[in-house]
């Protein structure tokens, strides 16, 4: 039996899931310190690589983050002096055939949007390298600081794969079409400080001051208005996907909304709860709304 034939027979592993994981975690640490949650990607031996254990794993901190009403920052990093190398190569076999394969960067892709779309304000702490799923991961989230010394590239070419989940369509967006090809067709590993040109990360700091200024960084956060926080994310994150006139409608949404919440909320010809109060009790309010409503213009539109 050739290698190919013993590859084809090794079991596969499934989409990524969180729904067989338990608490404590075996290949990440999960820290909550009741506004501050830090993920740290535990597989230093490997340099944080995601294997099949920590992709689940994974999933299920971030699902527990995304639960959470009292956590308002996310931390993620790595140990070892790594922040993560990527998907584990070494496990690839067992993807299985092209449609399970398929499944699986699904997953991966849910697990990007779970992180991108957290009503948190996530940052990535990066030291050493960020490559691959390494480096998709910071793509995902809305701050990225890190070490002079930290690397990153999209080295999947020279492995024959290509990206599954954000390696060629967050980076576009976030560097341009020419330099995501750039750094796709060529796969060098790139020094922090053109990451921060590129503006595809926000701050490198030498090595000594990683832990100090994500610290600084946190506490300004942690200062602002939350609501505000969070309305800021949804109308930035949806807008940019979004043709200009919706964008737009996002932001004027949520001047109604910051309003709202800073106790101007009452306006004169809105219901102010009357509405689903008359449902629950079936009061004059919904029997003549309903009454009014219930068979207009059934008969369609050529009148009899």
């Amino acid at each position: 039996m050739d290698e190919l034939e013993q590859l084809r027979g090794v079991p596969k592993a499934g989409a990524p899931t969180s729904h067989n994981v338990t608490r404590p975690y075996e290949h990440l640490i999960y820290e909550d310190t009741g506004q501050v949650a830090t993920i740290t990607l535990n597989r230093p031996h490997a340099r944080n690589a995601l294997s099949i254990a920590l992709s689940d794993e994974l999933i299920h901190a971030l699902e527990v983050v995304r639960d959470s009403e009292t956590l308002k920052v996310l931390v993620i990093q790595g140990t070892g002096g790594t922040f993560c190398a990527g998907d584990d190569i070494t496990e690839m076999n067992r993807w299985g055939n092209p449609n399970q394969a398929m499944r699986r960067v699904a997953g991966y892709q849910r697990m990007a949007d779970t992180l991108d779309n957290l009503d948190k304000i996530t940052i990535a702490k990066v030291d050493g390298y960020a490559v691959g799923g390494g480096l998709e991961i910071t793509m995902a989230c809305d701050f990225v600081i890190a070490a002079e010394s930290a690397r990153w590239g999209m080295p999947e070419v020279d492995v024959g794969i290509t990206p599954g989940w954000g390696g060629t369509t967050r980076l576009a967006r976030l560097i341009g079409r020419r330099l995501t090809k750039e750094i796709n067709f060529l796969g060098a590993l790139h020094p922090a400080r053109r990451a921060a040109e590129l503006t595809l990360w926000n701050r490198v700091v030498p090595d000594i001051h990683l832990e100090s200024a994500t610290e600084e960084l946190i506490q300004v956060l942690l200062s602002k208005n939350q609501q505000a926080m969070r309305q800021l994310k949804v109308i930035i994150t949806n807008g940019i996907e979004a043709d200009l006139k919706t964008a737009q409608a996002f932001e004027k949404l949520s001047a109604g909304l910051t309003c709202a919440v800073n106790g101007a909320w009452e306006v004169d010809d809105a219901d102010q709860g009357a509405g689903w109060l008359g449902f629950r009790e079936k009061g004059k309010l919904w029997e003549q709304r309903r009454n009014l409503a219930r068979n207009f213009w059934t008969d369609g539109p050529a009148s009899q």
